[in-house]
């Protein structure tokens, strides 16, 4: 990484401590990630990209799968589906992989987060670049990125 990125001159603009975490930006998935920073999966936060009538934003465990009907009643909409991977870099403008709601701040995107994250101390999250998440206290993550928090996750395993 060089430089700071976007994500981090916004914490930072906001006096909120946060952590850097770099991996190798070709890990197959967040469990992978998770392992390559040391981090239980259920530590470390995928945003996925979902659709509506626009697109939003949903941050779930390493090891969970978004629950589309959980995530439509929290949006209070009727349907909401995943984006397919083009068109979530499209919209996002960033690679799939890489997609933080911290970097997406600008496009005041609906973001929605699991509520475990909340039993956690500090949760990771990419910091909008493939290879590199910061590790953040959730409180401060809700109150950045304006995040509703909710069960939205479907967790196939037990949390680690």
């Amino acid at each position: 990484m060089s430089g700071k990125l976007n994500s981090m001159r916004v914490l930072e603009r906001q006096q909120i401590p946060y952590t850097v975490h770099e991996y190798d930006p070709t890990l197959p998935d967040a469990v992978a990630v998770a392992e390559a920073i040391g981090m239980p999966a259920a530590h470390v936060f995928k945003t996925l990209v979902a659709k509506s009538d626009r697109p939003l934003l949903a941050m779930v465990p390493a090891h969970c799968q978004l629950d589309l009907k959980r995530l439509a009643v929290l949006a209070g909409v009727k349907r909401v589906e995943m984006a397919p991977h083009v068109e979530a870099e499209r919209l996002t403008g960033l690679r799939v992989g890489g997609i933080g709601a911290l970097a997406l701040i600008a496009k005041r995107w609906p973001s929605y987060l699991d509520e475990s994250a909340l039993v956690q101390p500090k949760i990771y999250v990419n910091a909008g670049q493939r290879g590199v998440m910061i590790g953040i206290a959730p409180s401060d993550l809700v109150r950045v990125v304006g995040a509703t928090v909710g069960a939205i996750a479907a967790c196939v395993s037990p949390s680690s």
